[in-house]
């Protein structure tokens, strides 16, 4: 588990899917941060993390981990446009939060991916609850070692959170 203490950057999307309220980093304070980026023609991304993120999130508690979904596209523009994202989301049964995530007219690569240095995809980042980078996966994941790296980091929030005075 990373130590080190990088703050998150703040996601920029152009459009959010499953989401009445677009989700932020601030938002979020408190909570573990599960960030799966992917692009939906990417076969390790529909083969791998994108089920693994589906598993993540019908695993932990919302109350405790948010999973946020961020589409990434830096090939194959004109074929993952959003209009084929939402029949993707809705194919693949996706219901968290995904974001689209912004492009950059100056390069290939979308804003987000080029802030979190993002090498590719599927890309898994771990957030702690009080919004530092505690993990950067770039590939496939061991279930056993994200679900070890998400549960130490619930504890830890859990260290973190102020205690409730019992009632008088």
């Amino acid at each position: 588990m990373d130590t080190s203490r990088t703050r998150a950057p703040e996601w920029q999307a152009a459009q959010w899917f499953n989401s009445q309220q677009p989700p932020s980093l601030a938002s979020l304070r408190g909570k573990v941060i599960v960030l799966e980026a992917f692009q939906m023609l990417c076969p390790g991304c529909v083969s791998e993390g994108l089920p693994q993120t589906k598993r993540v999130h019908a695993t932990f508690s919302p109350e405790q981990v948010a999973v946020i979904g961020l589409h990434t596209v830096f090939e194959h523009h004109q074929a993952m446009t959003p209009v084929s994202l939402e029949a993707f989301l809705h194919e693949y049964r996706i219901d968290f939060p995904v974001a689209v995530d912004l492009p950059d007219p100056q390069r290939s690569v979308p804003r987000t991916m080029a802030a979190y240095a993002m090498q590719g995809t599927p890309t898994l980042i771990l957030i702690d609850a009080e919004g530092f980078i505690r993990q950067h996966y770039f590939g496939k994941v061991s279930d056993l070692v994200l679900g070890a790296e998400i549960a130490w980091l619930i504890a830890e929030a859990a260290e973190l959170a102020p205690t409730a005075k019992p009632a008088d």
